[in-house]
């Protein structure tokens, strides 16, 4: 339609990726990287699964973890097609507890020891068993317990001598 205004595309979160199909009506497991999973997944929810808006008809959580059909997914094959496919959502507008941060406001911010010294830039937040790991662009991972707060744009970390 000439002279519209294109629609606004919300910025996009990585939520995780979709994993094997399970069953034979559609449904796939969901291999999430947020702990905002009740927020996230259920039936009506709209998220996308490689950049491409999808709509989850159902869900329901067994052995742990989450099983959904996406609209227009009806048997196992459609779901193997997902298989591997990255699942985004929009930001939730919700009020975080003081000790969470999102991987999105981490990643570009410096790493900064008590001394002032910058040690480089979040490029990625690494899931990790034991706890969830920042990625600089150096090469140095930094574990998530020695974060003592983000602030303009700066992480501040206190961290053991010789981890750095």
């Amino acid at each position: 339609m000439a002279g519209s205004e294109p629609a606004e595309v919300p910025e996009l979160l990585e939520l995780g990726r979709i994993g094997r199909a399970h069953g034979l009506k559609g449904e796939v497991t969901l291999i999430l990287s947020t702990n905002h999973d009740d927020e996230r997944i259920y039936a009506g929810a709209t998220l996308f699964v490689d950049g491409v808006e999808r709509t989850i008809e159902h869900a329901r959580q067994h052995q742990g973890r989450w099983l959904v059909r996406f609209d227009g997914v009806t048997d196992r094959t459609g779901a193997e097609a997902l298989t591997g496919r990255w699942l985004t959502g929009p930001k939730l507008d919700i009020q975080l507890d003081p000790d969470e941060m999102w991987v999105h406001d981490l990643i570009g911010c410096t790493v900064q020891t008590p001394d002032g010294v910058g040690h480089g830039t979040v490029t990625a937040v690494e899931a990790n068993p034991a706890h969830d790991l920042l990625v600089l662009d150096n090469g140095t991972l930094v574990p998530m317990p020695f974060v003592i707060e983000l602030r303009d744009g700066v992480v501040h970390v206190d961290v053991p001598d010789g981890l750095l």
